[in-house]
């Protein structure tokens, strides 16, 4: 249940660059969410791409703090907020989570944010 295994994943370059250019996306501060529905088939209902970008965070620490704590928050609030409505419309997305703020947080307010970011998606993916 509480897992994030290598099929949840986002890693076709196809489907990166069609979530970048046909997707829709709004910014739940201090994340930027891309979305996009799919109709390849896919293992898992949704696909995530989590991103931190090198020009605001020079050492590749910093960014992998910050990408390890988005996919803890993510694996511990995707059940509740994503997956149960997901699976029941019979839906597929492919996701991308981009990290935008200017420093570092800590991990309890990643986890309000992503929380907040995954009510969002859920109310935008079942309209």
């Amino acid at each position: 249940m509480y897992t994030f295994k290598k099929e949840e994943r986002l890693c076709n370059k196809k489907l990166i660059d069609g979530l970048y250019h046909n997707g829709s996306s709004f910014l739940c501060y201090p994340f930027k969410v891309s979305w996009l529905f799919t109709d390849e088939s896919q293992p898992a209902c949704v696909q995530v791409l989590f991103a931190v970008s090198k020009k605001r965070f020079k050492k590749a620490v910093d960014r992998n703090l910050l990408k390890r704590r988005m996919r803890e928050a993510y694996r511990l609030n995707k059940q509740q907020q994503l997956y149960d409505c997901l699976t029941t419309a019979g839906k597929k997305i492919v996701l991308s989570v981009s990290y935008i703020g200017n420093e570092i947080n800590t991990y309890d307010v990643i986890e309000k944010k992503m929380q907040k970011l995954l009510t969002q998606l859920n109310n935008k993916v079942n309209l």
